[in-house]
Parts: structure tokens; C-alpha cells; sequence
């Protein structure tokens, strides 16, 4: 009895880490899109995430240094300049430019585009190595490419400059995560939890973004009366706390996808993504008012028809290798949270059934 009780239980918590994942991750894109419609100052908006996200991150750290009794990692500043910069420039343009796309496009043009950085992550996965050459991924590139191309055929809803923008993003993206799996797979840094990740890289990318803040949103700003020329309490207390619930979202997400990955699998993670896709652009429809043609709904099937037999030979390849970097690092006592700690032999057993899907991958 204890079997299915056990196989039970296990189910309830996948099944409530996803939904957790599906709230910060739709809510977030839901967030971005309905506060673009009054504050057009997207840059700003990502400014003020970056801040929010470096100060729970902190708290994150303290809490987990005092659980566990070991300090956290701080890194040396020729380590940080020269090895994380890349990482948080990249990380910032791809969020700056996807956030910046919602004044322009629906919600389904961008989840849909967004897609795409798939196939840029494939290619620079290629390039530094961290991919093996294979046949498949020809079919894999073709699959996504012309869903992605008959999504956008004839959609009524296009519009050129916003499409640029999340393409543009997609491809820098596919360095952004690259660059990532690179950072955290390098046992030097001590950089494989993904909180002193997150830590290490907010600062960074807050520097890297605010040049471009400054040349594009900077002179209007400081003359708007959504913040700095604001005659009345409220409305600047109402823009704020807007700001700041999207700062929580963002950092949950970071948070809900650490959590699925290291108690489930990265599999669980990919399959998860795939249906989050379908979840975003039906409520898009229904909410929104989002307009799709049926060949955009088969371009949409065509290109999660590649995003799925991306992630099936990705799982079927590393079941054959052995038990990477990341892998043994995600069961270290650092990664247990006190709330998800569970008794000696439990904790065990579930490791052992989940060896063989918990390879970390950051599609």
C-alpha cells in the first residue's frame, strides 16, 4: 500500500509545481501585455524587475546560507567582468527587447515567435559544442521554421516592427541560454545554483540595459506623470506597486522552474513548456481577443510538432550518456529547501527513480 501511495503522492506534487510554473510564467506574459496598454516605458519596467529580482535573490541566498550552515559563492571581479558579463548582457537585451515587443504585437504573435529561439539555441549549442550534430535537427529546424512561417501568413494581426523585436530577442536569447548552460556547468565558478545565477547576473544586466534605457524612454520619462511629474499620491503609489508585482511574477517564475527541475526532472520542465504554449494562446483568444486563422492554428501545431521531437531526442540521447556536472550537483544538500525536504529514505528512493531524467538543460 505504500507503493501507490507513494506514486500518489509524488503525482500531486509534479501536478501543483507545474501549475505553480503555469501561474508565474502565463501570469508574467499576461502582466507585460495588459501593463504595456498605460505605461509605454517597457525598459524602465524591466529596470525596476532586475532591482526586485537582485533583492529577493539576496534574501534567497541569506536564507539558504543560514539553512544550510555554508556561505555562498561570491565571485572575484575579473571572474564576474569577464565570464558572467557576456551572460548578463545577452539575458538583458533578450528580456529588455521580448518586453519591449508588447507594445506592438498580441500575446499569441508573441508566444509564437518566441518559439523560434529553439532553433537559435540549437545553433549556438552547435557552435560552442554543447550539441552534437545530428540528422534530426535538420527536421527539428525545418518543423519550427514553417510552423513559424505559417503562423504569421496572412495574420491580421501582424505587425512588422514587434516581430522584428521578439525575432531579434529569440536569436539573442539563443546566446543568452548558451552562455548560461556554459556559466553554471563550470565547476570553478560555483555558479550551478541557479539563485547565486540569478544573484550574480541582476546587477550586471541592469548596467548593461540602462544605456538603452536612458536613449530611449529616459527624456519622456522624466516628464510623464506616470512617475516624475506626478501631482497626486496615488497614482504614483498605483504605478509602483503595478512595477513591483511584476518583479515578484518575474523572479517567481526563476523561482517555480528551479523548483519543477530539481524535484521532478527537466524533462517534466520541457514537456511542461510545451502545453504552456497551447494554455497561453487559447486564454489569449478567450481573454484578449487574440484573432487566428486555422492555418495559423497548423502552423502553431507544426512548430510544437518540432519543439516536441526536440525535447524527445534530447531525453532519448542523454539517457545514454552519464551523470553530467549539473546532474550531481542538483542532489547536493544546497538544493534542498527546507520546505521540500523529506525524510532519508523517501528523498532517496525518489532520486534514484528520477536519475535517468534529471540531466539540467536550459532550453
Amino acid at each position: 500500500m505504500a507503493c501507490p501511495v507513494q506514486f500518489l503522492c509524488r503525482g500531486i506534487r509534479t501536478v501543483g509545481l507545474v501549475l505553480l510554473y503555469y501561474a508565474f510564467s502565463i501570469g508574467i506574459t499576461f502582466y507585460n501585455k495588459w501593463l504595456m496598454k498605460g505605461f509605454h516605458y517597457p525598459l524602465f519596467m524591466t529596470l525596476v524587475h532586475l532591482a526586485i529580482n537582485f533583492c529577493l535573490s539576496a534574501l534567497a541566498r541569506r536564507a539558504m546560507q543560514c539553512w544550510t550552515g555554508k556561505p555562498r559563492i561570491i565571485l572575484s571581479w575579473t571572474d564576474y567582468l569577464y565570464k558572467v558579463a557576456p551572460t548578463a548582457l545577452a539575458t538583458a537585451l533578450d528580456i529588455g527587447l521580448s518586453n519591449w515587443s508588447f507594445l506592438f504585437i498580441t500575446i499569441s504573435l508573441y508566444t509564437m515567435t518566441k518559439s523560434s529561439a529553439v532553433l537559435f539555441i540549437l545553433f549556438f549549442s552547435l557552435v560552442f559544442k554543447l550539441e552534437e550534430p545530428n540528422p534530426f535537427l535538420i527536421v527539428v529546424v525545418l518543423l519550427i521554421s514553417s510552423g513559424l512561417f505559417m503562423f504569421t501568413f496572412e495574420s491580421t494581426q501582424f505587425n512588422l516592427q514587434g516581430f522584428t523585436m521578439v525575432l531579434l530577442a529569440s536569436f539573442i536569447g539563443g546566446i543568452r541560454w548558451t552562455l548560461t548552460q556554459v556559466l553554471m556547468q563550470k565547476a570553478e565558478l560555483g555558479l550551478q545554483n541557479p539563485i547565486d545565477t540569478m544573484y550574480h547576473l541582476q546587477p550586471l544586466m541592469f548596467v548593461g540595459l540602462f544605456p538603452l534605457f536612458l536613449y530611449n524612454e529616459g527624456l519622456s520619462l522624466s516628464t510623464s506623470e506616470k512617475l516624475f511629474r506626478v501631482t497626486e499620491l496615488s497614482p504614483l503609489l498605483y504605478s509602483l506597486i503595478t512595477l513591483s508585482i511584476g518583479g515578484l511574477l518575474a523572479f517567481g517564475l526563476g523561482f517555480s522552474e528551479f523548483l519543477l527541475v530539481c524535484r521532478t526532472s527537466s524533462l517534466t520542465l520541457s514537456i511542461s513548456g510545451i502545453f504552456k504554449e497551447v494554455c497561453t494562446l487559447l486564454l489569449a483568444a478567450a481573454l484578449m481577443g487574440d484573432r487566428m486563422s486555422l492555418i495559423n492554428w497548423l502552423g502553431f501545431a507544426v512548430c510544437l510538432c518540432g519543439i516536441s521531437l526536440h525535447v524527445g531526442l534530447k531525453t532519448y540521447y542523454s539517457r545514454n550518456k552519464g551523470p553530467s556536472l549539473r546532474q550531481l550537483n542538483s542532489k547536493s544538500p544546497e538544493l534542498e529547501l527546507p520546505l521540500l525536504r523529506q525524510n532519508g529514505d523517501d528523498s532517496a528512493a525518489e532520486f534514484n527513480d528520477e536519475d535517468e531524467e534529471q540531466e539540467i538543460t536550459l532550453h
